[in-house]
């Protein structure tokens, strides 16, 4: 009998394998990118503290003690005015610090810095705002603490900017295999475009974020059909 021809194997698809490479290409240099991004944040935050707060603490002081020289009316009057306005600047500062990065996140963790940040950001903006946190502190690595913050950031900016809430919780679930950090408010929901394209820049860095910590990043309506929800899962050991 004549035996048959045997079939040619296949080859890959050379632009399948191109479009791959490039792929994994721009995932590592993201990866780099956001790495980059968050130390030059926190070190801004730090020389902020270091130079600017410790100088307007300075200058607080010595107008406390050059103060009580002074009796005339219109200089104390003047010297208050000055104290406040040192005292506005070193709040402004400090409200610049912890938009860059929150210290409470490196050491205290993401439990601390979440808390930290929603109660700041409902009393700044007159929105019901609670964080639901675990009773301990679950352990993560630092570039997951960063995303669970930033997840909760990012929530909370499109909360102020389209949600038209008035109440919005913060909750943060960890089972040992897994972290979960929901945003979700009771305001108008994400339009449907919003939801499965991601044409905010801030949730596309973020789902990218995410996919490099081999999680996920899902916008949706709340589970009773009202309000939005942002959910970010990540593996306790990432992929």
């Amino acid at each position: 009998m004549k035996a048959s021809a045997q079939e040619p194997p296949e080859l890959p698809d050379p632009g399948t394998t191109a479009d791959a490479a490039r792929a994994a290409e721009l995932t590592e240099l993201l990866g780099h990118l956001t790495t980059c991004w968050d130390d030059e944040r926190r070190q801004l935050a730090r020389k902020l503290h270091d130079s600017l707060g410790s100088s307007m603490t300075a200058l607080t002081m010595h107008l406390a003690l050059l103060s009580q020289h002074l009796h005339e009316q219109p200089q104390r009057d003047r010297a208050a005015q000055m104290k406040q306005l040192l005292n506005n600047i070193i709040e402004t500062n400090r409200k610049m610090q912890l938009a860059l990065w929150n210290d409470k996140l490196e050491f205290l963790g993401p439990k601390a810095a979440i808390s930290e940040l929603v109660t700041e950001w409902g009393r700044e903006h007159g929105i019901k705002a609670r964080a639901s946190l675990p009773d301990d502190d679950p352990e993560f690595t630092r570039e997951q603490g960063v995303a669970l913050l930033r997840c909760a950031e990012e929530g909370l900016r499109n909360v102020l900017a389209h949600a038209q809430a008035s109440a919005v919780e913060v909750i943060l679930d960890d089972d040992g295999d897994q972290a979960m950090l929901t945003v979700r408010d009771n305001g108008v929901g994400p339009l449907e475009a919003a939801a499965d394209s991601f044409s905010c820049h801030g949730l596309r860095m973020l789902r990218e974020r995410a996919r490099l910590l081999g999680g996920t990043l899902t916008l949706g309506r709340g589970p009773d059909g009202a309000g939005a929800a942002l959910t970010l899962v990540l593996p306790k050991q990432p992929a």
